[in-house]
């Protein structure tokens, strides 16, 4: 795929482009914050947006997944900070504490430099009493999910009067987990001012981004803004520079852990996200790949916070090198080392959730490869209504995927695909006459299992 260029971008007004991060007059502790934490150049959206929120101008912000979106608001934000205010002035809302935990990485990161203060706020972590204790104590950033942000505002250790700016990051999945209401109830709770000619407007900024904006969505959210910069991606447009998608017909769902091994033994990536559409089947894969020897880790809802934030300790740390995940996870995960996304299930439920999925690799201009799985009739629709959504083709698996993936500076190194269907390699993208065709593939390859004694393996649901 091409990386996006000026053209994919709707905006919604003549907006200059900073090139480097240093043209667009950033604080030195900043600039350096930035560099330390490993950008070089700013994506086209930072480019874009940056700029508008440091000029304080409400932001409506669409672009897909590992453009640097966060870091988009992040650096915006800091830059207008006053350090010599131990006072709110940046609150940032995300809907689940994976994100916000992340985000809350992020501003760390970049801020390292500067003498602000930054606390994560959400459920799970903590009792309500020890962040009341963190926030007496004066902060500058907080970052949480609505209803801890909420409960703590009612009880007034969240005050708001010096806020310079409200972010709401994965604006519509927080729509899509029914936090409108919550949303509605922190805005009305946000600094305001009477004009002269007594009309009432907000006293800060709102930024909203996301990677997806469906059309009610979006006019929910120009509703929170005044006049604000929307720079929209169009959802045609939301496709992965650098990541190449491809499908493997495994014709049964029983075939699909052995499918997944074999995926393993012929692409070498540094580390890999397995997705699945239920806890249940997080935990039984997770001790599948551990049986043969892979270094596996586990995540899904129902872990505690410690035991998240144990879980992505190890993955970020390399000591498990996969990551097996339910769609609770697929936006809070951000590791750049995720060379392989693999799709064990399609998301059955939420198209865009795919996006969000397969996202989770070829992150800030780096390459990577998304692999899905599709064992029925229901999956091949699904495949099928994604490629139409997003008007995209995704080509079968070809006979050699260890020439697929390139990083940054060279070839991954990688074993000879000896076993995915090499029938695949000649078809270009999944069209219903093809996906029809790959049921007999399938058929004839799940005898060659049977010669070789292969495991049929019984999928926990």
């Amino acid at each position: 795929m091409n990386p996006l260029s000026e053209s994919d971008f709707s905006i919604s007004e003549s907006i200059k482009s900073y090139p480097t991060f240093a043209s667009m007059g950033l604080k030195d502790k900043l600039l350096k914050g930035i560099y330390a934490y490993g950008f070089e150049k700013p994506s086209l959206i930072q480019q874009k947006t940056i700029k508008q929120i440091i000029h304080g101008r409400d932001v409506i912000a669409q672009a897909q997944s590992g453009t640097g979106k966060t870091a988009t608001f992040s650096i915006g934000t800091l830059q207008n900070i006053l350090p010599e205010i131990r006072q709110i002035q940046v609150l940032i809302l995300a809907p689940t504490r994976e994100l916000a935990v992340q985000i809350h990485h992020v501003i760390s990161s970049l801020s390292d430099y500067l003498s602000v203060r930054c606390v994560v706020c959400c459920g799970g972590r903590n009792n309500t009493i020890q962040m009341a204790r963190e926030l007496d104590k004066g902060v500058h950033v907080v970052v949480g999910t609505p209803g801890r942000v909420l409960e703590l505002l009612r009880q007034g250790n969240i005050r708001l009067g010096k806020l310079r700016s409200l972010v709401l990051d994965e604006a519509d999945e927080m729509l899509n987990r029914g936090l409108r209401d919550q949303l509605e109830e922190i805005y009305r709770r946000l600094p305001s001012r009477i004009s002269s000619d007594n009309k009432k407007s907000l006293d800060c900024q709102i930024v909203i981004v996301s990677a997806t904006m469906p059309a009610e969505h979006l006019e929910l959210f120009q509703n929170f803004t005044s006049n604000p910069v929307r720079v929209l991606v169009p959802k045609d447009e939301l496709t992965l520079a650098g990541l190449q998608q491809f499908y493997i017909d495994v014709g049964s769902e029983e075939w699909k852990c052995e499918a997944l091994n074999d995926l393993f033994s012929s692409v070498c990536v540094s580390q890999t996200v397995v997705f699945v559409n239920t806890r249940r089947k997080v935990e039984w894969l997770a001790s599948q790949l551990a049986r043969e020897g892979f270094t596996v880790a586990a995540a899904h809802g129902d872990l505690d916070q410690t035991q998240r934030e144990s879980v992505m300790k190890q993955f970020r740390s390399g000591e498990c090198r996969i990551l097996i995940s339910s769609d609770m996870w697929a936006r809070g995960i951000d590791v750049q080392t995720v060379g392989l996304v693999v799709n064990f299930d399609l998301p059955m439920n939420n198209i865009s959730e795919y996006l969000h999925r397969i996202g989770r690799s070829a992150r800030f201009g780096r390459t990577g490869l998304a692999v899905s799985f599709i064992a029925n009739a229901e999956e091949r629709k699904q495949l099928l209504e994604i490629c139409n959504y997003y008007q995209i083709a995704i080509p079968p698996a070809p006979a050699r995927l260890d020439k697929m993936l390139v990083t940054n500076n060279s070839v991954q190194e990688s074993k000879t695909v000896n076993r995915l269907s090499k029938s695949n390699a000649n078809n270009s993208h999944p069209t219903k006459d093809h996906l029809h065709q790959t049921v007999g593939q399938s058929k004839r390859k799940k005898k060659k299992h049977k010669k070789k004694n292969k495991k049929r393996v019984n999928i926990v649901n």
